[in-house]
């Protein structure tokens, strides 16, 4: 599978402090980033040529982009659920499909829960949840211990709980929002990362 390689991840990178990029025959690197790599003295490697001796911090394009995000939908949720389980994998995150797996009538907190379970215990990263609203889910999900699950109508929302509210499951409504809108809202969240100081005493 071909892995892109954007302006963004390297801008991920370098606040990682990462300033080593690993790549292979199928890494493609489009021209931003490449200008990005430039312009930030990155180190670009072959992944063959890593020693494990290697002083520096180094950046595989697979574990580092990689992600375990868990998935769970009511039965509303069934068919865009399983659009944006496609989209996040040809994007080389790591999915969990937790149901529901058909359009039949089913309630929305059996998923809910097996989502936020999964991700206070650190099996997954980041959890997903669709529903028709983005309200039941989210509520039933943050009854778990450790769970901060944000309903988002926009970038916005999405960029703010991420940075601000250190959200680790997003909700979003069918219903509400479409099909385009939601990719872009989930694209924001998962690369959005808590900014802390200040954000992590109001959390407490």
């Amino acid at each position: 599978m071909k892995i892109l390689v954007t302006e963004r991840d390297i801008i991920e990178l370098e606040k990682q402090g990462i300033k080593v990029l690993q790549k292979t025959k199928n890494t493609i690197i489009t021209p931003l980033a490449a200008d990005r790599i430039k312009s930030s003295k990155f180190t670009v490697v072959e992944k063959e040529v890593l020693h494990d001796n290697s002083s520096q911090k180094l950046a595989s394009v697979f574990p580092t982009l990689r992600k375990k995000v868990i998935f769970g939908s009511d039965h509303t949720g069934f068919k865009l659920k399983n659009i944006l389980i496609k989209y996040l994998a040809d994007k080389n995150y790591e999915i969990t499909d937790a149901g529901t797996f058909n359009e039949q009538s089913c309630d929305y907190p059996d998923y809910a829960k097996i989502v936020a379970v999964s991700v206070s215990k650190g099996e997954n990263d980041f959890g997903i949840l669709i529903d028709a609203t983005g309200i039941p889910s989210s509520i039933t999900a943050n009854k778990i211990k450790g769970i901060r699950a944000a309903t988002c109508y926009n970038t916005f929302s999405a960029r703010s709980a991420r940075a601000h509210n250190n959200a680790n499951i997003i909700v979003v409504g069918v219903k509400a929002l479409g099909e385009e809108s939601i990719k872009l809202i989930i694209d924001e969240w998962l690369v959005t990362k808590f900014e802390g100081g200040r954000h992590q005493h109001r959390l407490e």
